[in-house]
């Protein structure tokens, strides 16, 4: 089962129905306990950096995601989601991020229009499993102020005014900037790559 963590502000209906397009049972969740019994775990996310923070804290969480990446389960952080995975983000240089991954999420530098919103290419690192059979050229759907900056677990880049991570794969954690609900049969394919791990 696939456990699509509802922390009051992702973007569970566009999630859901690619799921179900796909033909993959799902599950919303809410606590650690209903996260016991997961396969698969989907985290996305919309809005701000802080709030979401602040939520899965309140909700028991840091620790329990963690723990399940830990453990080997496959998670995929989806736009937020990703951001989530770091030590923190320049949004909310307060609060820690669930820390994951090393290294802080920054704000796209003040010459370039933000949120960067549209539809980008993304260059794939050869072999990462989340991305197999997208084509030459791949485009997907981004909408977000803040980037991670690209380190050994990126596993596709893309560019706006400055190059950044568009996906990380390393182990079982996987995460993508753009959001492939949003992105049409591409979008649908990276779905359906990690459903298939």
């Amino acid at each position: 089962m696939i456990a699509i963590i509802d922390y009051g502000a992702g973007n569970l209906r566009s999630v859901q129905n690619t799921l179900a397009q796909i033909g993959s049972a799902y599950r919303i969740v809410h606590t650690p306990e209903q996260l016991r019994a997961a396969s698969k775990i989907i985290l996305p996310g919309v809005g701000h950096f802080g709030q979401m923070m602040r939520a899965l804290e309140m909700m028991e969480m840091h620790d329990a995601i963690r723990k399940h990446i830990e453990n080997r389960v496959p998670f995929l952080g989806i736009c937020l989601g990703l951001q989530a995975m770091y030590e923190g983000s320049e949004e909310a240089p307060e609060l820690r991020g669930l820390g994951i991954l090393p290294g802080c999420v920054k704000r796209f530098p003040g010459n370039l229009r933000v949120p960067h919103m549209g539809w980008n290419e993304i260059v794939p690192r050869e072999g990462a499993a989340l991305l197999h059979n997208l084509g030459p050229h791949p485009y997907l759907y981004f909408a977000h102020s803040y980037y991670a900056p690209a380190g050994p677990a990126t596993a596709a880049t893309c560019e706006y005014g400055v190059p950044y991570t568009a996906a990380i794969e390393t182990g079982n954690l996987f995460g993508v900037q753009f959001h492939p609900e949003k992105s049409g049969p591409l979008g649908l394919r990276i779905m359906k790559n990690f459903v298939d791990l």
